[in-house]
């Protein structure tokens, strides 16, 4: 904790891209109205003399999207540093094992980043229930109504059945958001007991239930070597035709491989804003499968929804400097099974 005399000094760490769209003018002024922050432009190379020179006096760090590593030579040059206020979600990418031992405390804006990807989440388990990309593209090629008589009675999300995979922070919000639906909600997380599924608002199930009884998985599992492949060939063998797969959590947690195969044969349809690689190469088939929906890993705060992460950084190192501690602390304990 800083002198209550004086505010914390602090510096933006981040890339200029990062910084251009999380802190407008406007949320700068209030940044620098709670913190005595260093003049821009933002440290995006900790190595650098100005960096060194800044990182010298600095109590708190704001981090963003591809902040360099905090590691050992980075702190040494920092002995002032007492807290990170990280502007997004994952911290994984530059909180090290020596922030961690000089004892350094970290907020992470997880949590208001978790409200847009549950959002973006709930709206696709509830359009891909009603079929609507398939059917407005056949209304597209046909110009044409279809008879009432023809429309499947699967089609809809009366009494639909959907898997969450993983009780994180956007899994609890998307059961949240869930309850306003009819809808059973399911929920596979080796960490929550049975009682506690049925707190959220959601039956606790093994693995391979959630994805024979689902007719949509919902993927929300951090990528872990644990997770690497979680959602295996098997699985995905084992859904009911015409299931739903979203991913909007790391592409890696699936077989890519095995969920190419089986949308190519027509047996499930997927919504996947994330992929491994990020980018699919062009010649890939997954782009050519109509039952595919590939969104640009938009699901994450974007647009005006940047002005939620800026608004978090500022009312947590406010509360830091009061004395009060972060709201929404990152603990390195939790960091072997979170993102």
């Amino acid at each position: 904790m800083t002198d209550s005399k004086r505010r914390p000094r602090a510096a933006l760490a981040m890339s200029q891209d990062a910084a251009t769209v999380l802190f407008s003018p406007e949320s700068l002024a209030r940044l620098d109205a709670v913190c005595d922050l260093a003049p821009l432009p933002v440290l995006d190379d900790l190595g650098t003399p100005r960096a060194r020179e800044i990182l010298a006096e600095v109590d708190l760090l704001v981090t963003g999207w591809r902040c360099p590593p905090l590691d050992a030579d980075v702190l040494a040059g920092a002995p002032r540093l007492r807290a990170v206020v990280h502007a997004a979600g994952s911290v994984r990418g530059h909180i090290t094992e020596a922030c961690w031992e000089r004892g350094i405390e970290v907020s992470s804006a997880a949590v208001p980043n978790a409200l847009p990807v549950a959002e973006y989440t709930l709206a696709m388990i509830l359009l891909t229930g009603k079929q609507t990309l398939e059917r407005a593209r056949v209304l597209r090629a046909t110009r044409t109504l279809e008879r009432l008589a023809l429309i499947p009675r699967t089609i809809g999300n009366h009494h639909r059945t959907v898997g969450i995979l993983s009780a994180s922070l956007i899994g609890r919000r998307v059961i949240e958001l869930l309850r306003e639906h009819d809808i059973e909600v399911l929920l596979h997380d080796p960490f929550v007991t049975d009682a506690e599924a049925g707190e959220l608002g959601a039956t606790g199930v093994e693995l391979t239930e959630l994805f024979t009884r689902s007719d949509t998985v919902s993927v929300h599992t951090p990528l872990l070597p644990a997770t690497r492949g979680l959602v295996s060939r098997s699985l995905i063998e084992s859904m009911r035709p015409g299931a739903v797969l979203i991913n909007t959590a790391r592409g890696a947690v699936i077989d890519q491989d095995a969920l190419t195969d089986a949308a190519r044969a027509g047996r499930i349809r997927a919504v996947l804003d994330v992929t491994d690689p990020e980018i699919l190469p062009p010649e890939h088939p997954l782009w050519d499968c109509d039952n595919v929906l590939i969104t640009p890993h938009l699901a994450g705060s974007q647009g005006n929804e940047w002005g939620r992460l800026a608004e978090h950084a500022v009312a947590e190192i406010a509360r830091w400097a009061s004395g009060s501690g972060f709201l929404h602390p990152v603990r390195r304990e939790r960091l072997a099974y979170s993102a």
